[in-house]
């Protein structure tokens, strides 16, 4: 009789599952709301698709304009910069980190590592919280993408609304910096940022302006205007199809209802519906817009953003990383009252 043996079961090499790619949440929204659309009512996908594409089209100067400055930014190594705002007197860092925050070119999660290491080195709490406040509502796509669909003025004054949060949450931390509210602020171990291309490193050195002399800044440049391209457009893509949808399906008179006239109620109501409604800072501009054109009252529309975007989801994530949640709720305070101040002024002067 032969004898035969086995291998035990942790001598076997099982055979590796693969596993499925997960879904991207832009592209698959954008199929599922089509398909809804030529299952549930097919003569308008046309019109749908077309306003969609139209839309898009209109603004693609800014979104190529937006991408190439980011991009040149990123591969010149413009963000070392940002060091210098978190040095020196406090009051001046207070200002500076509120400027940088509104001018630079970082998305929320971004943030995550730059903070890590400005407060890991003793940068004040105050300072980090002024950039933090300000950065996830402005930055040079946003800014073109903005005058493109909304106009420059607005704009303009979302931009100087973002600085102005940013001065208002950084002197309320220094002169509260002594309670019990900001004392150890911070978390013990801070979670990594989601977008690995950004980090400490990037604070360092002076920036090269003529980046296309150097191979590594080349490659920095076209992989940075290659994921934008694809970021932005997969998300700008999104909220015309979602805008086309809310022109075709929601009547204008409810919107006027809510979110219309000149009054409180509708800043208000913009300040707190901002983060759940809110996707990113780039998809919500065609958003805005379209609820402008059903009757949005312009306050409202300059509370929604200001709200949505500084408590949407990749920016409170980047602060409830590394912050207490006693911090983490004055950081929501913050965003709060100052989207319905500007609201409020820019309901006065639009």
């Amino acid at each position: 009789m032969t004898e035969t043996t086995t291998q035990p079961p942790e001598a076997q090499s099982p055979t590796p599952r693969r596993r499925l790619p997960r879904p991207d949440p832009a592209l698959s929204l954008i199929l599922v709301s089509l398909v809804a659309v030529a299952l549930l009512d097919r003569t308008a996908l046309r019109p749908v698709v077309e306003n969609t594409l139209s839309s898009f089209g209109q603004t693609l100067v800014f979104i190529l304009f937006a991408i190439g400055s980011v991009a040149y930014l990123r591969a010149a190594g413009a963000t070392s910069m940002l060091a210098k705002a978190f040095q020196g007197n406090e009051t001046r860092m207070i200002l500076m980190a509120a400027a940088f925050g509104g001018l630079s070119p970082f998305c929320s999660c971004e943030v995550i590592p730059f903070v890590a290491a400005l407060l890991a080195v003793g940068a004040p709490l105050s300072a980090v919280m002024a950039f933090w406040l300000a950065s996830p509502l402005m930055d040079p796509a946003m800014f073109f993408i903005t005058s493109g669909a909304l106009g420059f003025e607005f704009a303009l004054a979302k931009t100087v609304a973002a600085v102005a949060l940013g001065m208002m949450g950084g002197f309320s931390v220094k002169a509260l910096a002594g309670t019990a509210l900001y004392a150890d602020p911070l978390k013990a171990a801070p979670t990594r940022s989601c977008c690995s291309r950004s980090g400490p490193a990037a604070l360092q050195g002076r920036p090269v302006w003529a980046f296309w002399r150097d191979a590594p800044r080349r490659q920095e440049f076209r992989e940075v205007a290659v994921e934008n391209t694809l970021f932005l457009g997969k998300w700008l893509l999104l909220a015309y199809v979602l805008e086309s949808l809310m022109l075709r399906y929601v009547p204008p008179e409810l919107i006027a209802t809510l979110l219309g006239g000149e009054g409180f109620g509708p800043i208000l109501i913009a300040s707190i519906v901002g983060a759940p409604a809110y996707l990113n800072g780039y998809a919500a501009v065609p958003l805005v817009s379209g609820l402008l054109e059903q009757g949005m009252a312009p306050g409202a529309a300059m509370s929604f953003v200001i709200a949505g975007g500084v408590s949407c989801v990749p920016a409170a994530v980047a602060v409830w990383a590394l912050v207490k949640p006693r911090v983490f709720a004055s950081y929501l305070i913050f965003a709060v009252t100052g989207a319905i101040l500007a609201g409020s002024i820019w309901n006065m002067i639009a």
